[in-house]
């Protein structure tokens, strides 16, 4: 006998099946269309290299919350691992995010904290005293508009595939300014990547004889017992796909964008000397590369390996048989999605979360945090009825 299904391997998902598990001693039916765990977060170990490939894009582990902190330290160990970035712009490699550095090297000066403020400030010019209401005007009043146009514009242009005055100012209303040289890209009190890699870590948050995964298996698929036509109205189901999905589109389909990969093999130790090099110039057609041996020095037998795999990465806009990474979150599709949650509420024993049904962009804490609340406040009560 099942107590609840939930729809999607992810990490809203996972985290849920283990809660309800250990808290409630929970039967917990997992379903995921894909043929692996861990949504994506999915990472592999190359058959070639023995290199960790983080199948959907680069993850970095990172947060503030202590208490996912404690959580995700019971399922696997942390490496040392800090985040930094670099990126070109006109044949030239500088540090991001955007510090003292950054500033110095592309201006050729020796300013001071005081000074390359004052500079900054002079720059963002008219913007520096108003409420940007998009994203152009947001990056210019941040670091004005020489830092704005080299490293922010067509970077952001390429990724979102829209021009950044079209974008809210939200996107970039949290980017790191830093008037020092400290180049970590994250400010969060913890950091690091899981030791033995993200499977492994996920595989041991669900080793439990009370968790049953199927994977490979549609929930729209009628002709399958793990059906939305089969389970709807008989058990309590935490539902993580699209919400557009769920109600059939009836409202329209949500945009989204999604990333495109295209793989390159070196016979080199390292290729580009960082794990993530950005590329600002609208001539670059892709927004990053990504050298995946470099997350983890630490693996000596890796690190010595005389190859390496880059993932250039491409931004476009998502059609429905497309892995969802980004919400566009226009207007339009804010309202479209608040209808959306008003029909989840007619829904029999059913909770919608993760990034797909909340139509939200969330980082892996943040995605374990929402699941930990979730797990308390909707499906614990629920599964008490």
């Amino acid at each position: 006998m099942t107590d609840l299904v939930i729809v999607g391997a992810g990490l809203f998902g996972l985290t849920i099946a283990q809660q309800a598990s250990e808290k409630l001693n929970a039967k917990v039916q997992i379903v995921d269309i894909r043929d692996h765990i861990g949504g994506n977060a999915y990472s592999y170990f190359d058959e070639e290299t023995g290199i960790e490939i983080h199948k959907y894009g680069a993850h970095l582990f990172h947060t503030s919350n202590k208490r996912v902190w404690e959580y995700v330290n019971r399922f696997t160990k942390f490496t040392d691992y800090v985040h930094r970035v670099y990126t070109t712009h006109n044949g030239e490699v500088f540090p991001l995010p955007i510090n003292l550095g950054t500033i110095n090297q592309f201006f050729r000066a020796a300013y001071s904290p005081m000074e390359a403020q004052a500079l900054i400030a002079q720059q963002a010019g008219e913007y520096a005293d108003v409420d940007p209401q998009n994203l152009n005007d947001q990056g210019i009043k941040l670091i004005g508009k020489p830092l704005y146009e080299a490293f922010i514009k067509n970077y952001t242009g390429k990724q979102w595939q829209t021009d950044p005055s079209e974008l809210p100012a939200s996107i970039i209303r949290r980017l790191p300014v830093r008037f020092n040289y400290n180049n970590r890209y994250f400010k969060d009190t913890y950091e690091g990547l899981p030791a033995d890699g993200y499977t492994k870590w996920f595989e041991r948050m669900i080793d439990d004889p009370n968790i049953t995964v199927t994977l490979g298996t549609d929930f729209f698929d009628d002709s399958q017992p793990l059906s939305k036509k089969a389970l709807r109205g008989n058990v309590p189901i935490v539902y993580t796909g699209p919400i557009d999905r769920y109600f059939d589109y009836e409202l329209g389909t949500l945009k989204w964008r999604t990333v495109d990969f295209k793989e390159h093999r070196f016979d080199e130790v390292d290729h580009l000397g960082c794990p993530v090099m950005n590329y600002a110039d609208a001539d670059v057609p892709f927004t990053r590369s990504i050298e995946f041996k470099n997350f983890n020095p630490e693996r000596t037998d890796v690190a010595a390996q005389k190859k390496t795999v880059v993932w250039d990465e491409y931004s476009r806009f998502a059609g429905r048989d497309d892995d969802p990474y980004y919400p566009v979150n226009t207007d339009e599709d804010r309202e479209m999605f608040a209808k959306y949650a008003a029909m989840e509420k007619a829904e029999p024993n059913m909770v919608f979360g993760g990034r797909l049904g909340g139509y939200a962009y969330f980082d892996m804490h943040q995605t374990i945090n929402s699941a930990l609340i979730a797990f308390e406040k909707q499906v614990e009560p629920l599964l008490k009825k």
